[in-house]
């Protein structure tokens, strides 16, 4: 294992104040309990949006701290859930009047915790459970995981949390956009966790591991490396099939890198995949390529696709300023 790390222990500590020193002009950095919130105040009444889960998805969900995103992240070590204090702390710190939605993951720990904060916090409060994984069946024993649909949901929802949206409509409007929110992904190799000093699982050489996590979890097939066409085209129909769009219908694409997979070859993923929906009558009119809900060093890359109406394109190009999203502003 070759790294820029001093010790596994102090990796996140480190990193955490390297992140709030490069964008002190967006953010401030909480040690003890950690979280990281928006150095700008939020205008008196604004719905207070925290999200949070383990480290080594990075931006998510730091990155996403700031005007028209959320207003608290609470990042637990590397692939573990944050507690619940550091939830109830971040909510403290950042609720103005409005009350506070958190943007949770579904995997059992953060759902257990942010449960249990959102039982202990004194404000008003509500919470939007992302599931977007359409690897995994809806009956999976712990529902299906939420990935890099969740960037989507954050996204939106600052914008409208940011315009003025109440609690209650905010909550609506969560669950809306996860209705309408599909991925998918595939590793070429598997991430290795400092803790571990290895790959969490192995893939041959002429392999690839297809509908992974992004907590070095296997997938539900190991399958033969195919083309970038054929891996498209697998990944596609498994979100066609869960949303169903129609011919007409608007969309977004997000094609999100695990963090070590480079531009070049994203883009040509991309490429292939609004060609596949547009050949079946797909509008794609908004676009995000890049590496946004990583998992550490892992090779590979997830597809996701929102069905779009007028409402949600204004939320999407609605202005935002965050460390790794900032359009508008």
């Amino acid at each position: 294992m070759k790294k820029f790390i001093d010790t596994a222990d102090s990796l996140l500590d480190q990193s955490l104040s390297g992140f709030a020193k490069a964008h002190a002009d967006i953010v401030q950095l909480s040690s003890q309990p950690r979280y990281i919130k928006r150095l700008t105040p939020a205008f008196p009444g604004k719905v207070a949006l925290i999200s949070g889960g383990g480290s080594g998805h990075e931006p998510l969900h730091s990155g996403f701290v700031g005007k028209g995103m959320l207003d608290a992240a609470c990042p637990g070590q590397i692939f573990t859930s944050p507690t619940p204090d550091q939830m109830m702390a971040a909510a403290e710190a950042v609720e103005s009047g409005g009350g506070v939605l958190f943007i949770v993951k579904n995997y059992a720990g953060d759902v257990m915790n942010f449960e249990i904060a959102s039982e202990m916090v004194t404000c008003e409060n509500e919470t939007v459970l992302v599931s977007d994984d359409v690897s995994l069946p809806k009956s999976h024993s712990t529902g299906r995981r939420g990935v890099a649909g969740t960037l989507i949901v954050e996204k939106m929802l600052g914008a409208a949390a940011e315009q003025g949206a109440d609690l209650a409509a905010c909550k609506i409007l969560g669950d809306r956009i996860c209705q309408n929110t599909a991925s998918i992904g595939v590793a070429l190799t598997c991430c290795t966790t400092p803790a571990l000093g290895k790959p969490t699982f192995e893939l041959g050489e002429n392999e690839m591991e297809m509908g992974v996590g992004i907590h070095g979890e296997r997938g539900h097939d190991t399958q033969p490396l195919a083309s970038a066409g054929e891996i498209v085209e697998q990944l596609a129909d498994a979100i066609n099939k869960e949303l169903n769009p129609k011919p007409g219908q608007k969309a977004l694409l997000h094609v999100n890198g695990f963090g070590a997979t480079p531009l070049i070859e994203l883009h040509l993923i991309y490429d292939l995949a609004a060609c596949y929906w547009e050949q079946r009558g797909i509008e794609i009119t908004r676009s995000l390529v890049g590496n946004y809900t990583t998992s550490l060093d892992m090779a590979g890359c997830s597809l996701t696709l929102t069905l779009l109406d007028d409402e949600l394109t204004g939320l999407w190009d609605a202005p935002v300023h965050t460390a790794a999203l900032r359009w508008g502003c």
